[in-house]
């Protein structure tokens, strides 16, 4: 399900605890879906707050390489994870409990 909000930034969809929110919902497809599923997945591993931190603080870290919040996003691991699989529609039946480790540089 996916919760209709106005303050989420147009274009954007946020997963806060395995519930995924956005301004508008016309744009978000299967391949949405399932690149936050993914998102689900890893915050459930790592039971959701710990997620969050490690989260923030890899932004963090990839925007003081990059200096810019645009490629510090996409450089951050579980983005990445999310990412690449996004398209993979069969990807959680066969995802390994931490696979976004293998995407940190």
């Amino acid at each position: 399900m996916i919760i209709k909000s106005k303050l989420v930034p147009k274009g954007i969809c946020v997963n806060l605890f395995g519930s995924f929110w956005a301004r508008d919902t016309s744009w978000i497809d299967e391949k949405v879906i399932n690149h936050e599923c993914v998102h689900t997945a890893q915050q459930r591993e790592l039971l959701f707050v710990p997620f969050y931190l490690l989260y923030l603080a890899e932004w963090a870290v990839r925007f003081i390489q990059h200096r810019d919040w645009r490629k510090a996003y996409y450089a951050i691991s579980f983005e990445r994870e999310a990412y690449a699989y996004g398209g993979d529609l069969r990807y959680h039946k066969s995802r390994k409990r931490y696979n976004w480790l293998n995407y940190l540089k």
